[in-house]
């Protein structure tokens, strides 16, 4: 298990390698790591700005072979959003490394939370939060598999769609206070009245029995907050979501 102490000195390592690194034009640190949140569990958020004649391709193939050869990761995983690679690295220890390779002109803040260590960036444009009516859409289209997952007595598949709806739900409450809905990451800071209305919603096991249940109150919650939304699209889909909640 990796330590504060050697998280930060390999963090201190990768920034003075950016800083030699004539490909690189700048770099940031985002997450908790810029907001001065950071705990045990934190960790590495580096976001690099490739330089006007550089490669982003090029720079993360030798950056990616320097944390196998010399910093001990394991895997990674690759993340590609508007032009830009986010590059998900596990270390020896289960250290997270987040490093992002982003095209000259598209370096700049997206998110809240955004420390400039060197170089230049361009003016801030942060990402717009989804949608409530996607968020509503894919909690049905959950709702509609885990319906027929449960019909069909494929009880492990119900209990994963009816997570999705779960999950919308979260989003969509955490947009109405003004909370990050990516990912659960504002879920724990939610009312505890939010929070328990929340619990009912998961199943505890795999029974046909606890999966219908679970299925009605996602299905109730789904309409409550949908119409905290959008009344119209609420009303709209009232009737479906009666047919909806009919599992046998």
């Amino acid at each position: 298990m990796f330590t504060t102490d050697t998280r930060e000195a390999l963090r201190g390592t990768l920034v003075a390698a950016a800083r030699a690194d004539d490909a690189v034009a700048a770099a940031a640190l985002v997450g908790s790591g810029a907001t001065g949140r950071e705990d045990e569990w934190s960790d590495i958020d580096l976001v690099l700005r490739v330089a006007p004649d550089g490669n982003p391709a090029d720079v993360a193939a030798r950056w990616t072979e320097t944390m196998y050869v010399t910093h001990g990761a394991v895997h990674h995983l690759d993340v590609v959003a508007d032009g830009v690679l986010y590059r998900v690295f596990l270390l020896r220890g289960s250290l997270q490394v987040d490093l992002s390779f982003w095209p000259y002109e598209r370096f700049r803040e997206t998110v809240p939370g955004f420390r400039l260590l060197f170089g230049d960036t361009n003016p801030p444009a942060h990402l717009p939060p989804p949608a409530p009516e996607r968020l509503v859409g894919m909690a049905w289209l959950h709702a509609l598999h885990a319906r027929s997952a449960i019909a069909r007595g494929r009880h492990w598949q119900a209990m994963s769609m009816l997570d999705g709806v779960r999950e919308q739900l979260v989003s969509l409450a955490c947009l109405r206070h003004g909370l990050s809905p990516h990912q659960g990451r504002g879920v724990d800071d939610l009312p505890a009245a939010e929070l328990e209305s929340l619990a009912p919603v998961r199943a505890a096991t795999a029974r046909p029995d606890e999966l219908r249940r679970a299925h009605d109150a996602a299905v109730r919650a789904l309409g409550d907050e949908a119409a905290r939304h959008d009344p119209a699209l609420a009303g709209r889909l009232a009737g479906v979501f009666e047919d909806l909640r009919r599992t046998r």
